[in-house]
């Protein structure tokens, strides 16, 4: 059936459309309702419920919700309930941890304000206090398509149809999509979202901006023996097992009922196609000053996601006819705090602010320019200004001098408000830092014991990921020839080692390997739309609801 064919989708008419029931989406909707009870606010989420595909470490910077609920502390539904207490940082080696004293660290790297919990069940909670001012939500469904006026300006989004079998063609069960039309539209699907890589497109919104740059982000929650539970307590280290050439880092917090979250980073732009971040993750957790801390223990839940790490210079335009971007789907991670809820929650709530202010003017569909103006010399822009050179210093010159380097430049910032370093530029996007496999040697990861380590698949069962199987495969390969010769010849097939979920596979058969993709197991990182050596690969939305599905991460 053509799109022709098909029946004409049902409307709604709102004051704004937001995507995406993230912090910031979240936060956005509320403000909007705090300066406006009257304002009509829609906020569509594809996972299938709100907090399903919410995934961060999360130790959170309270900056956001302070201004946002100042009172939450005095919630008792609020799930945020542990604050830091001790915190830590560590230069690993293969047998050691060296400390490194707290006195080194400039002010910003300060974690004892900040509260450790799940983000998942914080945005349940924030979604919980947007229902009662007044928002609808709608999870399970997911934004599909960008709606465009006669103008070329944002006029909402339209939901995808479900329904649809893997052969393209509706089956019995077919629905056809909705059509949510605003006078504005927020864009706040978190890194690398679908619709918001269209609108950076046609807009040319990054034209002034440097490369997008990401990371991948995995974590477990575990819980462990009482006895070795330090309520509270926070770690981050970098080093081992990454070589000094490949970025990232690890991070191990405290907190609640003898609940531990362990996480691992790599930063996208690492040059060697053998490289698995999930067995590296898988390998962290066997230091001998990590082990002892899962020993015993229960593994409870595991996932990943895609981080957003090129900071205040990659920052695109983030306005445009009719809507605007907000938190991480335009990239606002303070990546040395590995933190970004702050600063969605700041942004969103900005967005809000010039949004509801050009309605009350009357105003609809057309460029609020003042949120675009605003951001660099609000609590974000200061933010992330601080920062902005030490992931391209730690790309340029390795995790040793880069780190010291990134340091100094920290001081620096904080204490004199300038860098002698300007403001470093990111080189290149990540998909071109691969160098092809004859410059580097296959990995032999140890086989997991299913005990401290695990394989993928086990590991995918855990994150609850549930895709309906008839149904269109949602990572689409733009160029299957173009996958074969350069992909798996030339890079000897990385998106079998990059995707932290079994998802792609080189099926050798004799002289014609064969790309398969396992679509169901796909928990949305979309590191393949970011990593893919071609840009060959990209991730779209499959049927509403489809995914992961986090209970508490």
């Amino acid at each position: 059936m053509s799109t022709e064919e098909l029946p004409p989708r049902e409307s709604m008419e709102f004051d704004v459309v937001i995507v995406g029931a993230g912090p910031s989406g979240l936060a956005a909707a509320i403000r909007l309702k705090q300066i406006n009870a009257d304002l009509n606010v829609v906020v569509v989420e594809k996972g299938s419920e709100v907090g399903a595909h919410i995934l961060s470490g999360a130790v959170i910077d309270p900056a956001g919700l302070d201004k946002l609920i100042p009172d939450w502390r005095e919630d008792a539904d609020c799930p945020l309930k542990t604050q830091v207490k001790d915190d830590r940082f560590y230069w690993m080696t293969t047998g050691g941890a060296i400390k490194l004293p707290n006195f080194m660290m400039p002010p910003l790297m300060n974690n004892h304000h900040c509260y450790i919990g799940s983000l998942g069940n914080v945005c349940r909670w924030l979604a919980r206090k947007a229902e009662a001012l007044g928002v609808e939500i709608y999870p399970g469904f997911a934004a599909a398509e960008v709606l465009y006026d006669d103008k070329g300006a944002v006029k909402g989004i339209a939901t995808g149809d479900m329904g649809i079998g893997r052969d393209g063609k509706p089956k019995d069960s077919f629905t056809r999509g909705m059509e949510l039309l605003g006078k504005y539209t927020l864009f706040a699907e978190g890194a690398r979202g679908s619709l918001t890589k269209q609108l950076i497109a046609k807009f040319a919104l990054d034209a002034k901006s440097e490369p997008s740059k990401f990371g991948i982000g995995l974590k477990e929650v575990w819980q462990i023996d009482p006895a070795k539970h330090q309520k509270g307590m926070i770690q981050h280290s970098f080093g081992w097992p990454l070589d000094l050439k490949t970025g990232g880092g690890s991070f191990l917090y405290h907190y609640d009922d003898n609940l531990v979250a362990v996480g691992f980073v790599v930063h996208l732009n690492y040059d060697d196609p053998y490289l698995s971040p999930f067995d590296e993750f898988q390998r962290f957790k066997t230091h001998p000053s990590i082990r002892g801390t899962f020993e015993g223990a229960k593994r409870l839940a595991y996932g990943a996601r895609a981080i957003t790490e090129g900071g205040y210079q990659s920052v695109p335009r983030l306005t445009f006819p009719g809507g605007a971007l907000v938190g991480c789907a335009a990239g606002f991670v303070n990546v040395p705090r590995i933190k970004g809820v702050h600063n969605a929650m700041g942004t969103g709530m900005l967005a809000a602010e010039h949004v509801a202010a050009a309605l009350a003017a009357d105003r609809a569909n057309d460029e609020v320019v003042d949120y675009e103006n605003a951001w660099r010399s609000s609590s974000v822009g200061k933010d992330l200004f601080l920062v902005r050179n030490v992931k391209p210093l730690w790309s340029k010159f390795g995790t040793v001098l880069g780190v010291a380097l990134g340091g100094f430049d920290m001081w620096f910032n904080t204490l004199f408000g300038t860098s002698l370093f300007g403001t470093q530029s990111h080189a290149k996007p990540d998909r071109s830092t691969l160098d092809p496999a004859e410059q580097h040697a296959p990995k032999n990861y140890p086989k997991p014991d299913g005990k401290i380590s695990f394989d993928k698949l086990s590991s995918v069962f855990l994150s609850n990921t549930n895709h309906e199987e008839d149904q269109p495969v949602h990572l689409r390969v733009a160029d299957m020839n173009l996958q074969k010769t350069s992909e798996h010849d030339i890079f000897a097939g990385p998106s079998n080692r990059y995707c932290p979920a079994g998802v792609y596979e080189w099926v050798e058969e004799g002289a014609a390997p064969r790309y398969q993709i396992n679509a169901q197991n796909c928990v949305h990182c979309k590191t393949c739309d970011v990593k893919d050596p071609n840009g060959n690969i990209t991730w779209v939305p499959p049927e509403g609801g489809g995914g992961p599905n986090y209970e508490a991460m």
